[in-house]
This record gives C-alpha cells, structure tokens and sequence, in this order.
C-alpha cells in the first residue's frame, strides 16, 4: 500500500503541474454535469414528439445504463491526458531522470497504470453520483432493490475507460509522441471497423464476424456499453408501429468482461517491455 501511494503521489505531482491535464481534467467534469440538460431536449419523429425526460432516461434502473454510455462520449478528454502523461516523459526527458532518482522501470510503469486507476475510478464515482441524484429526483421507482439493479454498467464504464486508458498508454510508451500515439489509436478504430466489414460481408455472415471481432481490442471495450437508446419507451412505440422488436438488449456477458480485463493486461505488461528493452 506504501508503495501504491508513493507511486500515484509521484505521478499526481506531474499531472497537477500540467496546465492542459489540468484543464481538460475540469472540463469533463463540468460536461459530465450536463448530463441534467438531457431532461429539456425535445424534438419530433414523424408526428411523435419526444421529450427525452418522459421516456424514462432517469428512471431506475435504466440511469446506469443510460449515464454510462452518455459519459463515455467524453472519454477523448482523459485519454489525452493519458498519452501527454506517457509522452511528456520523453519530451522532456524525464523519464530518464525518474530511473536515475530510483525509480525501477516497473515501478515508472505501475505509477502510470495506478494513475488510469484512480482517474477511471474517480469518473465511474462521479457518474454514480450524478446519475443517484437524477435518478431520485425524476425516477418514477425509487425502492432500494430497483436503484441498486443494474449496477453492474459502472463497472462495465470502469473497465471501458480502464482499457482505453491502458492501450493510449502502451501507444504511448510505443510512439512516444502524443499526436501519432492518439492518431493510430483512431485509425485502429476505422481498421477494426473495415476488418469487421470484411469478416461479415466477405467471408463469414453477421454472427461468425461478430463473434472473431468481439476480441479484438477496441471492439472488446466498446462491447461493455452497447447503445440504451433502443431501450427507450419512444423507440420501441415506433419498433411497433413499424412492426419490429427493436429492444434486443439482454444484458452484457460476463466473456465481455474477461477479453477487457484480459487486454488491460497485456497493454500494461508489454508497456513495461518497451520500456525495459528501449535505450532512453
């Protein structure tokens, strides 16, 4: 534990000190806050009006769901203070400096992992508190059994931002430079997407592609939190106007969980081998 808080103290000191980190950091706060401005948006399919906060956004347990999948919109913010956090150490040398001072080269890595911890911890709490205090003010069911239910999305929320966080950090430990660390990041995103297409229209159908692409990485995050829109009383009125099922949602499979924490570690482990087989 003594060691766990030298290392997250240390790397608190640099982040606190970054001016961009800082900004960022208190912009996604504050726009997390928005979410309460949710309730006043309003707008018409067809000759059906919707207003968002009539169709149960913020009723329980729904919240979790809804919130966490808002939230991770605004991940972009934290995961470029994770790669200048990463990339800052080359740019100014001192990660160099940080081994000489003592530092062992698992220990420069683990303060950086530690640090993906608490900061996705800290935005999984903050969704949880927000969506506690919505969800009591504008929930139609406010019973102990159905707030807690579904809670199990703000752990999908943590290991989401959990594993983006730790594959930028390994980019960056890779790159070394924060604007093509977050650039391939992107591109991976649109490879997976064509690899999928390829997969489903190519070679095998719709379920044998999704069942290969539900390993590969950023795919296996984003499958933690699928859409709640479907979920939402207005879509499912049209679903039966036009004669379709449209909430196919059945909960997130506990596989789904495992490929995540699976990859986590391997983008925390193989950032320490570059680091480890790299001259600084």
């Amino acid at each position: 534990m003594k060691n766990f808080i030298k290392l997250l103290e240390i790397e608190y000191y640099k982040i606190s000190r970054h001016r961009l980190s800082r900004i960022l950091f208190l912009s996604y706060f504050v726009l997390l806050s928005g979410i309460a401005l949710i309730a006043a948006i309003k707008f018409n399919i067809g000759q059906i009006e919707v207003h968002l906060a009539e169709q149960g956004i913020f009723n329980f347990p729904y919240i979790w769901h809804f919130n966490t999948w808002v939230a991770d919109f605004l991940t972009f913010f934290l995961a470029i203070i994770v790669v200048s956090m990463v990339t800052n150490e080359y740019t100014y040398r001192t990660v160099k400096q940080n081994l000489i001072d003592g530092l062992t080269k698992k220990e420069f890595v683990l303060s950086k992992f530690y640090f993906l911890i608490v900061l996705s911890l800290s935005a999984t709490i903050f969704v949880f508190v927000i969506s506690l205090i919505l969800g009591l003010v504008y929930s139609d069911f406010t019973s102990p059994g159905i707030i807690f239910k579904d809670l199990y999305f703000l752990l999908a929320f943590f290991l989401k931002l959990l594993g983006i966080f730790s594959f930028i950090m390994f980019l960056g430990f890779l790159f070394r430079r924060a604007a093509i660390a977050l650039g391939f990041f992107f591109i991976w995103m649109i490879v997976e997407g064509i690899i999928y297409g390829v997969l489903r229209w190519k070679i095998f159908d719709k379920e044998t592609a999704g069942h290969i692409s539900q390993f590969f990485p950023y795919t296996s995050f984003k499958n933690l939190l699928p859409e709640p829109i479907t979920r939402l009383n207005a879509a499912k009125n049209i679903g039966k106007q036009i004669g379709e099922h449209i909430d196919k949602f059945q909960g997130i499979p506990v596989h789904h969980f495992l490929i995540v924490f699976i990859w986590i570690v391997f983008f925390v482990f193989f950032s320490y081998k570059l680091l480890q087989k790299r001259d600084l």
